[in-house]
This record gives structure tokens, C-alpha cells and sequence, in this order.
């Protein structure tokens, strides 16, 4: 099966395009076939220098390489492939051939009116409250009065001559049988006055020179379908199989903007998300896996996935199932490959950390509690600079902490961890000694192991008292301790 995703460059890649990339790879790679990038930058006017290579990085970003048509090969554009170029600037001649081709068959008209004359059109139907269409004026010219404007020179544009009595009837592979009647259907520009052909004319021209056998895209084309399905029937061609996905929604059910939430991929990325994960929250938005299973890696979606699982009702974009989902991925990693990804960040921050031989250790520690690796270097800090200890912090409410117990509290852990040997000093003794401290002295484990904990890391959300006091060893403990006591 040969697929394609067909952005137009006009600005950084957006989320949602991202997700029709994805739906695209999956079935070509599902298929054993193709998935095919092609760039649509006809409309010149709104081309975005520096958008094509954005979109290209996000997709190698996300792990979506194209098999054919454009590609970053290092870092530089370039195109891959038989049936190119796969840059629609570039093919104009192929466009005006088919365009000329349809004029002369009698499946298109040129038409003159001025941009000023269709404005003033457009506001007198809306005042009528009738849909806005094209009324077909310059259709009623006579062949002399064609020919005498051409020959004029008089500026024009190509529009499709729609069978008004025709019913369109074709099945989406989403949306299932859909009708459409030819009166309700405008008749649409193929070719403008610049010589540039429209998405209409270009895309259908494109899929079928390509040999695209599915084509994925958002519901807001679904109203075009029937101009695209006649433009092949015109052209004498066979259309793919179509599938319109549906649209992304803010919470509140309105159309994903960035009012609500960041639309552009690279602001994702530059967050610090991960592929996997907004690639495995991307798949989910409007598709069901008709299981329990919520993580997938990209292999696991092109086995899974599937058009019918694909709902037709917008999905609600929800960025805190994407950040439980970045959790859950930072989770499933190595903690050998986990320590590596944030090491950079820490010795940025913490020079020291450098020579650190037991990194890898305190970076286990964080690994549970993390959702991006910049959160590495303030949750790894107290191993690297002393902290601040406040009474504020070492109280705690929930724990049922006190101001007037925080004296004997720490005074009881210095002098009760001062008596461990060095080779007791390891969890499950500390765990042992402190609990039975807790029962002893009638307090509830919550008010000995807060205490410690805010004493050693000087934060509010930390590992556990035990696994920092390990890490710190003895002698750093015990200071910190003693130097608790004195702040309060």
C-alpha cells in the first residue's frame, strides 16, 4: 500500500498534521508498502521559509521517516523516489496539462470575474442566507465572448464545471456511505490566474501520478470530496480510498487552538517531550485499540492499528493523559539510558556530577517521580550542594509535623543514627532502627521520616528518607542533621 502525508508549508508542523503523518506510516508500514511525503507549497503567497525543513525534522524527531519523496539526508533537503518532484512548485507544466485537458473535454470554464465582483456576490447571498457558491456567471458566456477576453488577455481563472443533476456517492473508510448532490457543490477553482493550480486540481493530479492507494486527512476536507471524486472521474482516472480523520478539540469542545493549548509540534519538543510519548498520546486521539492496552510503541501501533477503530466524533486533546504518558515512558526506560539522558542537564547545572561514579544510583532515585529530564538537575541537587533547611519545610501538617516537635524529633534521629556502624548503614537496617524509633517513642512513622528527609534534601517532593540517606552516606547525613537543628 502506498500512502502519503501532503503538508503544505506555511508554518511549523501542527499537531494535528502530526497525527495524520502517523495514521499514514502505520497503515503503509502495516501494509508492507509506502509512505510517500510530498510538499504542497502552491500557494505561494502563504509558503513559510524554513517550514518544510521543520516539518522534516519533526517527522525523523517522532521517527516517521518518509520511504519516498522529500527527506532530510543530512540535514539538507532532498527527494528520493521515481515519481517526483515531489515539491509541487515544481511540477506546474504537469498541472496546466491536465487543467488544459479538462478545458478542452468540457469539464472546465474559464471564468473573468473580478476578485471585487465575487466579494460583492458572496455578501448578497449571505444576506439571503444561501450558501456561499460561485452563480456561474461567466458559464453563460458565449464561445466569441470567451475567445474575444482571452485574446484580451483579460486576467481568469479555471473552475470545475460541476454536473449539477449528478448524486456523488462514495464510502469513506472512516465515515462509511456518504451522498452528496451536485446543486450543493461549488463550482471550484482549478487553476488560478497565476498559472498556479489550487489543492484541488494539484492533489488529485498528484495521487494518481504518485499511485496513492489510501489517502488520510482531517474531516474539514470531507465537503471537497465530491469535487476531488469528480475531477478523477473527469480525468478518466480510479480515486484512492479516502479516510477523514477527525478533529482535534481544546477541552471545552471547540477546535484545538493555541489560545487553549500549544498546536505546533516543536513546542512539545521543546518541552521536553518524548517521541514515544506523544506519539502513543497522538494514536489515541480518536482511535481505539478495543483493549485495555494504553502504551504502545510505534511497533506495537503498526501491528494494532486499524481505519475501523478510527472514531468519527472529535477527540478531546487532554495534555495531562500526555504528561501520565511521558511518566509512563520515562518509567519503562533502562536506568542505565535514563541516567544518561539527563546527565548532560545535571552537569550543566552541577559540575560535579561529572565525576560522580554513583550517578547512576541517584538517578534511580528520580526516575519513579520525573516527568521531564529538566527536572533532573533541582530533584538531584542536594547530592551536589547543600540545601536550604527551613522550619516551614520541616513541619509538615499532613504528616502531623509540628513546630514544637521538630527539636526532639531531629535530636532523636542524630543521636539514634549516630550509633549505626558504617556497614549497617544500608536500608533496610535504617528502615528497621527508624520504625522501631517511631514505635517507641509513640510517633507515627510520617513524623520521623518527613523530618529527615526535608533535613537531607532540603525539598518538599524527594525519594524516600532511607534511599537519600544511603545515597548521602553517614558522615553527610549526620551533618545535615546537626546543621537541621540549628535552624530551628
Amino acid at each position: 500500500m502506498r500512502t502519503r502525508f501532503a503538508p503544505s508549508p506555511t508554518g511549523f508542523l501542527h499537531v494535528g498534521g502530526l497525527r495524520t503523518a502517523l495514521y499514514a506510516y502505520l497503515m503503509a508500514k502495516q501494509n508492507k508498502g509506502k509512505f510517500i511525503l510530498r510538499i504542497e507549497d502552491t500557494d505561494q503567497e502563504r509558503s513559510v521559509i524554513g517550514a518544510t525543513e521543520n516539518i522534516l525534522e519533526v517527522l525523523q524527531w517522532a521517527g516517521l521517516d518518509p520511504d519516498e519523496g522529500v527527506m532530510l539526508d543530512q540535514g539538507i533537503v532532498s527527494e528520493k523516489g521515481n515519481r517526483g518532484p515531489y515539491i509541487q512548485s515544481q511540477r506546474l507544466e504537469i498541472y496546466q496539462k491536465y487543467a488544459k485537458e479538462l478545458l478542452e473535454n468540457g469539464h472546465a470554464y474559464p471564468c473573468f470575474c473580478s476578485s471585487e465582483r465575487l466579494d460583492q456576490m458572496r455578501k448578497d447571498q449571505q444576506a439571503h442566507k444561501q450558501a456561499p457558491m460561485y452563480d456561474r456567471m461567466c458559464l453563460s458566456l458565449s464561445e466569441e465572448e470567451v475567445k474575444k477576453k482571452l485574446k484580451a488577455g483579460d486576467p481568469h481563472v479555471l473552475r470545475l464545471k460541476i454536473p449539477q443533476s449528478e448524486k456523488i456517492t462514495f464510502t469513506d473508510d472512516i465515515r462509511g456511505l456518504l451522498t452528496f448532490q451536485g446543486h450543493t457543490v461549488d463550482d471550484q477553482v482549478l487553476l488560478k490566474s497565476d498559472g498556479f493550480p489550487t489543492y484541488h486540481l494539484a492533489h488529485v493530479v498528484d495521487d494518481h501520478l504518485m499511485d496513492i492507494e489510501l489517502v488520510i486527512r482531517g474531516e474539514e476536507w470531507l465537503s471537497s470530496i465530491p469535487k476531488h471524486l469528480l475531477l478523477f472521474q473527469c480525468l478518466g482516472w480510479k480515486p484512492p480510498r479516502y479516510a477523514h480523520v477527525p478533529l482535534l478539540l481544546n477541552k471545552d469542545k471547540t477546535k484545538l487552538s493555541k489560545r487553549q493549548n500549544a498546536v505546533a509540534t516543536h513546542e512539545y519538543m521543546d518541552k521536553g517531550y518524548l517521541p514515544e510519548a506523544l506519539i502513543n498520546f497522538l494514536a489515541l486521539l480518536g482511535w481505539n485499540p478495543g483493549s485495555t492496552q494504553e502504551i504502545f510503541s510505534l511497533k506495537e501501533l503498526t501491528d494494532a492499528f486499524s481505519l475501523e477503530r478510527v472514531q468519527k466524533g472529535g477527540a478531546i486533546f487532554d495534555t495531562e493523559k500526555l504528561d501520565w504518558l511521558q511518566g509512563q515512558w520515562i518509567r519503562n526506560m533502562d536506568s542505565e539510558e535514563f541516567a544518561q539522558r539527563i546527565r548532560p542537564t545535571v552537569e550543566e547545572k552541577f559540575p560535579a556530577a561529572k565525576d560522580d561514579k554513583e550517578f547512576t544510583k541517584k538517578a534511580a532515585l528520580i526516575q519513579e517521580r520525573m516527568t521531564f529530564f529538566t527536572e533532573a538537575p533541582e530533584m538531584l541537587s542536594y547530592y551536589y550542594e547543600e540545601p536550604t533547611v527551613t522550619k516551614d519545610l520541616l513541619a509538615n501538617e499532613k504528616q502531623k509535623v509540628t513546630e514544637d516537635m521538630l527539636g526532639e524529633v531531629l535530636k532523636l534521629l542524630t543521636a539514634t543514627l549516630e550509633k549505626i556502624p558504617e556497614d549497617k548503614w544500608i536500608e533496610d537496617s535504617l528502615k528497621e532502627i527508624l520504625f522501631s524509633l517511631a514505635e517507641d517513642k509513640d510517633y507515627k512513622k510520617g513524623q520521623i521520616l518527613w523530618p529527615l528527609r526535608a533535613a537531607l534534601t532540603g525539598l518538599p517532593y524527594s525519594p524516600g528518607a532511607f534511599e537519600v540517606a544511603v545515597a548521602l552516606g553517614k558522615a553527610k547525613t549526620m551533618e545535615r542533621l546537626k546543621s537541621a537543628l540549628k535552624s530551628i
